[in-house]
């Protein structure tokens, strides 16, 4: 059986793959990345928008090769149709880019490949090696052909299924009420605004969950639903989303072009992404945004974080459990309370009704906010609705 060496190999060139495996390679680790798929970055299963605040921090450049549209602001609606509108300027960290999405992972493996990674595509892992006990590397099939790759430690960056994790024996189980149902529609020749996303919640809408526009340019607009796993039923997020473009006139001449659909993560992450050997990034460690189910950014970091902590296990010649925490709090020091805070959030708005949402987006809409964000939406709703809140107050 073909067998390939190195200090680390990384399962998935999704962002969070390619970021850590630029790192690692950055930090003169003999770095091997595999892609089970034909094309880094295809089929599509995101609704392509980002912020822009967080793409510094990581060392990402904008580039217009993978920037669709740069948003003007965003709309908040209740089922009623009451609207809050905002600009750029106070829209804060929820605004941003409209992705190319393959595009904009294509460079980041670019990025990984120019820092010394090897990529190798249609090579999917089908099971961890494990000797006298130790994570040594995992099997794989690449082109059909068994291979193992051994290495003295994982990335798995192989996104919400994370099969590498479970072999590993970390639990990565989810319950009902943080996995969402999602659907989208790339449509064509329809009339929303290009300049503003637009996000639409209420439970007669999206129950537990939202359903958004995401113009792409010249009449081109993701549109798509998420609904929490607890109040959806098979193919409810169909019925639900095809009711919302049948009833809005500014799809009344458009047509879908392309369809995804699969289930998102909605907790605030593991309790631990790293074990012996073996680290979990983005999707994969369940680290994404409750609230919004947004998880580019997410992956980003911690696969930054990854290769940043295995260069320096590296030098030590230690990738062991206790060696990889660093890569724990350097993840919970950035975005854990953040994401248990959106995770409490996206648990309460889930029990409210429609017409109490409706009055939660006419609050909104008058409230002096400087900058709107989670944190600060939440503020306001403290005031007025101090149960939603009930739990995590001191987040606030």
């Amino acid at each position: 059986m073909r067998t390939i060496e190195c200090d680390v190999v990384v399962v998935g060139a999704g962002p969070g793959g390619s970021m850590a495996a630029k790192y690692c390679a950055q930090g003169g680790l003999d770095t091997v990345m595999i892609e089970k798929k034909h094309e880094i970055g295809a089929p599509l299963r995101c609704a392509e928008g980002v912020s822009k605040k967080w793409l510094a921090e990581v060392g990402i450049e904008p580039d217009p090769v993978w920037i669709r549209a740069d948003m003007v602001g965003a709309v908040i609606k209740s089922p009623s149709g009451y609207a809050f509108k905002l600009d750029e300027s106070k829209a804060g960290s929820e605004v941003g880019y409209v992705l190319e999405r393959h595009l904009f992972d294509k460079a980041l493996a670019r990025d990984a490949v120019k820092a010394g990674a090897r990529i190798m595509m249609r090579t999917y892992c089908t099971d961890v090696i494990r000797e006298a006990g130790k994570l040594v590397g995992i099997r794989a099939k690449s082109m059909g052909e068994p291979m193992e790759i051994r290495a003295k430690c994982i990335v798995a960056a192989d996104g919400f299924e994370s099969q590498v994790g479970r072999w590993a024996g970390i639990d990565t189980k989810l319950a009902l009420n943080d996995l969402c149902s999602c659907l989208q529609y790339r449509m064509v020749n329809c009339d929303a605004d290009m300049e503003y996303c637009e996000f639409i919640i209420g439970r007669s809408v999206a129950p537990g969950g939202y359903l958004w526009i995401f113009p792409k340019g010249g009449g081109i607009a993701n549109v798509g639903i998420g609904i929490m796993g607890t109040m959806a039923k098979s193919g409810e997020a169909k019925t639900y989303l095809d009711k919302f473009i049948s009833d809005d006139p500014r799809f009344k001449k458009s047509q879908a072009v392309e369809t995804v659909g699969g289930f998102v993560s909605t907790c605030p992450g593991l309790d631990c992404a790293v074990d012996d050997n073996i680290i979990l990034v983005g999707d994969a460690a369940r680290i994404i945004d409750p609230i919004t189910g947004g998880g580019i950014c997410h992956a980003c970091r911690t696969g930054m974080y990854a290769g940043q902590v295995l260069t320096e296990c590296a030098k030590k010649g230690d990738f062991s459990k206790g060696a990889l925490m660093p890569y724990e709090k350097m993840w919970r020091d950035r975005m854990e309370d953040k994401l248990y805070r959106n995770w409490m959030a996206k648990e309460r708005l889930a029990e409210l009704d429609d017409e109490t949402i409706d009055e939660l987006v006419r609050l909104i809409s008058t409230s002096d906010i400087k900058e709107v964000n989670v944190y600060n939406l939440l503020k306001v709703i403290k005031e007025k609705f101090p149960k939603v809140v009930e739990g995590f107050e001191d987040l606030i």
